[in-house]
């Protein structure tokens, strides 16, 4: 029978599945767009990309969700939402205005130092450490993610500059997440940091385009079914299982499995023509290697401490 932490990792596996698509559904819409960025501004229009995916998913979890319903009248839930929220909104902005200037590759490369930096920010902020095991599993993570789509060759420009800002702030909401949602009901608070996301992203696009006709946007008829895998895929789908899952593995441990996703982003771009097939890819192994280092000594941690409690 498994362990709650192991369907945790799990979960946090088959998030990365869907957010290694999110590089290639982000670089689709937004290439879909040139028009319009010419007109309104990356920035302005990158906001209403945000706001949009995540309107998609705040609008399909309420209809089904009491307890998301339940949350848009609790001050508690809208002040773990403008946390999670607000992470997740500067995470994504960023993210998105760095990713119309580099390659999804290089883009899921960069966004995957979170790893370290939530390794780092766990010893200062949070209450559970990093082991030595988890150290070992970063550094393979780290390397492999690197060298997954060849020699590493950042030109640090722009878009690489903003990725790794990005990338500060997803280590951030990983660790605050596994507070939260400790003592606030994950799903619950997933409706109010969507809420955020739509209002935070929808003023950003305003303040930057200086022109409502921006939003249209999003019914940009090559934008629409990216917009919608991202709103659903690797909005709703994502958000909730990190949720629900993450509070029962170590942040950095949770960190380490999310690691996977420039395997994934570099696998679909490949599929579809953004990234050159390349024998780098095998690297992705050195993040297999990290996370099965990890999956190791956590159950070994779990037989301990089921043995420490004797037969119930």
């Amino acid at each position: 029978m498994t362990s709650k932490r192991q369907q945790a990792a799990i979960g946090l596996f088959l998030v990365t599945l869907l957010w290694g698509g999110t590089f290639v559904w982000m670089k689709q819409a937004l290439n879909s767009l040139d028009k319009q960025i010419e007109v309104y501004g990356e920035a302005g229009v990158v906001g209403v990309m945000v706001a949009s995916r995540f309107f998609i998913a705040f609008v399909a979890l309420i209809p089904f969700s009491s307890r998301a319903r339940m949350a848009l009248k609790s001050p508690d839930y809208w002040l773990g939402g403008l946390i999670l929220g607000g992470l997740m909104l500067a995470g994504f902005f960023l993210q998105m205005v760095g990713i119309n200037n580099v390659d999804p590759s290089v883009s899921a490369f960069l966004t995957s130092l979170y790893v370290v930096f939530t390794a780092i920010l766990s010893i200062k902020i949070s209450d559970r450490k990093p082991t030595r095991v988890m150290v070992l599993g970063v550094a393979l993570a780290t390397i492999g993610a690197a060298f997954i789509d060849g020699k590493p060759h950042v030109v640090w420009g722009r878009g690489e500059l903003l990725t790794v800002i990005c990338a500060l702030f997803f280590a951030l909401h990983i660790i605050y997440t596994d507070s939260i949602t400790k003592k606030l009901d994950p799903i619950a608070v997933t409706s109010t940091s969507f809420a955020i996301l739509v209002i935070g992203a929808s003023l950003i696009a305003i303040v930057f385009a200086k022109d409502l006709n921006v939003f249209k946007s999003a019914v940009q008829p090559d934008a629409i079914i990216p917009l919608l895998c991202l709103g659903i895929l690797g909005s709703l789908a994502c958000i909730l299982i990190l949720n629900i899952f993450q509070k029962y593995l170590n942040p950095t441990h949770a960190a380490i499995i999310y690691s996977f996703e420039p395997v994934w982003a570099t696998l679909y771009g490949w599929q579809v023509g953004l990234v050159e097939p390349s024998i780098w890819l095998l690297t992705g192994f050195l993040l297999l290697a990290g996370n099965i280092i990890v999956e190791l000594d956590e159950s070994v941690a779990d037989r301990y401490l089921s043995d420490d409690a004797g037969p119930e």
